[in-house]
């Protein structure tokens, strides 16, 4: 004999009530809260987009790093050789010589880039070292300060165009994370009603069977009576038959489904669940202009939009500065010496000075440079075009979902009624059959009456709720709380 108590369980903080079987045995009693929390704290599906969150986070930390000024030691230390190499003489012969020497070098530069111009300038020091072995003879040279720029002239500006472009990109990762929580929150349910409807199956087929063979009990003792038709009581055999028959494939259908949903929300196969059917349910309206304008503000198609027209301005002017003059700026001023001391390098060092224009102009490339201009137009009405449209779809998809959201008030009452009728004819007609009154087939009809209104009351529930949760996502909005949905990603705490 089973005996029972009662305790509160922990999982995953979540707090789930639970019936205690024996020591062995615990059965969770999860609500449709429960198995959305389960998933998105356990499940497979939350920790990829953990990780992926986190990718995106570092991209964009990579690309405020990469603004700022870098100061870098670089250098040769040693670069040793000893070789036989030709040398030029004084009148222009060449000899090969035995040569043996070392050198090493070290420049520390400060380094920084102007993402309005896409200027790059730096800022270094340097000293070379080179001793010669055959000669026994050590020289320096080096600068001690010198400054540079590198300026490209009718070029793109990628460092500009990235600071348009991955601000966005980050934003858009945010709210994708916060979407796809959502929709793995949908996925969640679509489970629990898929279990729901199977579990309530199997409670039905259990319950007609046990009721069934009720009637078969009370069957034979008319039948030794001789109150009963031998018709009637084959025809309730047969109920009894198609009872088990009913029971045993609901039974399979039950751990099928069992699988699934613990697969799914991280429970593991040997815990014994069962779920409440999610009776509170706070029927509310929702304002389309209200959702329209929180799916723009929440949503990551807004950003999605702006950056594909970003992008396709970028490639625009990325085609037309290919067809054109290039040219690169370069200038540097500085100090230099040399000396055959290391110190002798920072007395009296003279000034040096470099400026240089490189210049690249496509004179004939056959209509090439044209043609890439006239695609990157089209490309870019094309990407105007499709962003319209998809917008255009993105804000009708809401409205549909709200006008179909309001619906549902009357279709989910209407069901909860229904089914609350045809439970109470069937107790009815269960007790009339057991006393005689009514027919085999009067007892069927209200048990086929009960199941269908069963089935259709959670079919009302299950549309309910992924309507609901199908406006969160199209939202990332808790009309319930009134608050924006805001998922934090455990991975980026203390990152």
């Amino acid at each position: 004999m089973k005996s029972a108590g009662k305790v509160f369980l922990i999982i995953s903080g979540l707090i789930i009530f639970s019936n205690i079987y024996s020591q062995d045995t615990l059965k969770y009693y999860l609500s449709l809260n429960d198995v959305v929390n389960l998933a998105i704290e356990k499940s497979s599906a939350m920790k990829y987009q953990h990780n992926r969150n986190v990718n995106y986070y570092w991209r964009w930390k990579n690309f405020k790093t990469s603004n700022r000024p870098q100061l870098v030691l670089s250098g040769e230390l040693p670069d040793y050789d000893k070789s036989t190499q030709a040398v030029t003489q004084p009148d222009g012969s060449v000899e090969f010589k035995q040569v043996t020497n070392l050198s090493t070098s070290a420049r520390l530069s400060l380094n920084q880039s102007i993402p309005q111009t896409g200027t790059y300038i730096y800022a270094s020091t340097s000293l070379y070292r080179f001793q010669d072995f055959n000669k026994d003879a050590v020289s320096y040279s080096g600068s001690p300060f010198s400054i540079g720029f590198h300026q490209p002239i009718f070029a793109v500006n990628w460092l500009k165009w990235s600071r348009k472009i991955e601000p966005l990109v980050y934003d858009e990762a945010q709210k994708d994370y916060i979407e796809s929580t959502e929709e793995i929150s949908l996925n969640a349910t679509y489970r629990f009603f898929t279990y729901l409807r199977v579990q309530t199956n199997y409670n039905l087929a259990e319950n007609n069977l046990k009721n069934s063979t009720a009637n078969l009990e009370i069957a034979e003792t008319k039948k030794r009576l001789g109150k009963i038709s031998e018709n009637d009581f084959a025809r309730i055999r047969l109920a009894v038959l198609n009872a088990q028959k009913a029971l045993n494939e609901a039974s399979m259908e039950l751990k099928n489904a069992d699988f699934e949903l613990k697969s799914y929300i991280g429970l593991r196969q040997d815990e014994e669940i069962e779920l409440t059917i999610p009776t509170g349910i706070y029927l509310f309206e929702i304002d389309p202009e209200k959702a329209l304008a929180e799916a723009k503000a929440n949503r990551k198609e807004s950003a999605q939009f702006e950056r594909r027209l970003i992008e396709a301005d970028r490639s625009l002017v990325q085609a037309k500065s290919n067809t054109g003059l290039s040219a690169t700026l370069n200038g540097s001023y500085g100090l230099s010496n040399s000396a055959d001391e290391l110190g002798g390098v920072y007395e009296q060092p003279e000034k040096q000075r470099t400026l240089n224009l490189s210049l690249s102009i496509p004179v004939l490339d056959w209509g090439r440079s044209a043609s890439a201009v006239k695609l990157a137009e089209s490309q870019r009405d094309l990407t105007i075009y499709n962003v319209e449209k998809d917008r255009t779809d993105f804000e009708r998809s809401v409205i549909v979902q709200v006008e179909q959201f309001g619906l549902l008030k009357d279709q989910l009452e209407t069901a909860k009624e229904a089914d609350k009728v045809a439970e109470n004819g069937y107790t009815i007609a269960l007790k009339r059959f057991q006393n005689g009154e009514i027919s085999i087939t009067d007892m069927n009809i209200a048990l086929s009456e009960r199941e269908r209104a069963k089935r259709d009351y959670i079919n009302s529930l299950r549309t309910y709720w992924v309507a609901y949760y199908n406006l969160r996502i199209l939202t990332l909005y808790d009309f319930e709380l009134g608050q924006k949905i805001s998922h934090s990603n455990p991975l980026l705490v203390n990152p």
